[in-house]
């Protein structure tokens, strides 16, 4: 699954990886929800279908998020919030129009919380887009296949994303 960009037991700034199915796509949400910490802001890019919200899901089982919680995509309520090792907030920006509108909304605290922050469309955060977070792309690689792009913003996502790497290569790990 993960393709070398580095040395993964160090610190990394990037990693690339080929998703073949959901399983695997379900595979690096949990590793990422394991690895998450309190006030962690992940950011989901990608198209329509690229599946953002599955991942997300997913990640919301690596933190401990119960299944009897379905995790869907929070487009009209704009966020989800679910209880977990740490809460979950999951946040969909697709359609507010910018930064203006994510605080009108009361969103923006989200960003700052104390839990973990996965945002949908985190283009329309603007100058809110925090420091430290992860950014995570996902593309159309064929019918069932993904490519999902992790880039590391912040020491502390790199040296995770480093473990990250390592954990999916050796397939070692709990959710990984």
């Amino acid at each position: 699954m993960p393709e070398k960009n580095g040395d993964p037991g160090q610190s990394l700034a990037e990693l690339s990886l080929s998703l073949d199915g959901v399983e695997q796509t379900a595979r690096l949400g949990r590793g990422l929800g394991e690895l998450c910490r309190p006030g962690d802001v992940l950011l989901l890019e990608g198209d329509l279908g690229a599946g953002k919200t599955t991942l997300a899901g997913a990640i919301a089982r690596g933190l401990g998020v119960a299944g009897e919680y379905h995790v869907t995509s929070p487009s009209f309520a704009l966020l989800h919030e679910y209880p977990g090792r740490l809460s979950f907030y999951h946040m969909d920006c697709y359609r507010l129009t910018g930064e203006g509108d994510i605080e009108a909304a009361g969103l923006a605290e989200y960003l700052e919380g104390r839990g973990v922050c996965v945002v949908e469309w985190p283009d329309r955060l603007g100058s809110l887009r925090p420091e430290e977070s992860l950014e995570v792309r996902l593309e159309h690689a064929g019918r069932e296949q993904r490519r999902a792009t992790l880039q590391a913003h912040g020491a502390s996502w790199r040296q995770r994303l480093g473990r990250l790497a390592a954990e999916l290569a050796g397939g070692g790990g709990e959710g990984c």
